[in-house]
């Protein structure tokens, strides 16, 4: 799953990336409400963390833009205000819950998780494309039934893959999607995590699933519908 973290203190959001990175994750880091706005107008978020005081926007203000825009993803908000009327304002803004600072990551991971739960119980857990299947909840893929071992970022790839079945697509969108939107779309790392990939899912069956789309990127499609 993707997260996007808004936190303009760098070491806060790269405290943060690695924590959550490393419970699963893929992370992206906005230091600012535009690029914020930005981000989640070109990209798939399962849910946000959202610091309120940022240099050029409230929190509140970038909530109820996301909101207006169709955003309905949970929203994590950050903030070092405690008092009831300022929860309340969050809450009224479409925020989903409410950390205040200082705070332990043992208790953001808690409610990232718990938000993601109740997000999953009114949309689907299960990922499927031909013999291939994956649970998001408990971060689990299987083909022929056959369970596979998956690093962090080839489940994230995987996931892409799975939610964009038989559309060719770009090496730019693996980037972005995957790595992140600085991420450099040419670099040799996407084919080595493809091809891991591939390797696995092969392992288990041989009829190829992901394949090279000349001039574009990849691709996952059965022989039969090629």
């Amino acid at each position: 799953m993707r997260l996007l973290v808004v936190e303009d203190q760098e070491k806060m959001a790269e405290f943060l990336k690695k924590g959550l990175g490393d419970a699963g994750y893929s992370v992206d880091i906005a230091s600012t409400g535009s690029q914020a706005e930005s981000l989640c107008s070109q990209n798939q978020y399962n849910l946000v963390i959202l610091d309120i005081g940022l240099p050029d926007q409230n929190g509140l203000e970038i909530t109820q833009f996301l909101r207006n825009k169709g955003f309905n993803h949970p929203i994590l908000l950050l903030t070092a205000y405690a008092s009831i009327p300022d929860k309340v304002r969050g809450f009224e803004a479409g925020a989903d819950d409410y950390l205040t600072k200082p705070f332990s990551f043992e208790e953001l991971l808690a409610r990232v998780r718990a938000l993601l739960r109740c997000q999953a119980r009114t949309s689907p857990t299960t990922l499927k494309y031909s013999d291939v299947e994956m649970d998001l909840i408990h971060r689990k893929v299987t083909r022929q039934g056959q369970s596979l071992t998956l690093t962090s970022k080839e489940f994230t790839l995987l996931e892409f893959f799975l939610r964009n079945p038989e559309k060719p697509l770009s090496r730019q969108q693996i980037a972005e999607q995957v790595w992140g939107p600085e991420f450099d779309s040419e670099s040799n790392v996407i084919d080595v995590y493809v091809n891991f990939l591939r390797k696995k899912l092969d392992s288990v069956s041989p009829m190829k699933l992901i394949r090279t789309v000349v001039g574009t990127g990849y691709i996952i499609k059965e022989p039969s519908k090629l």
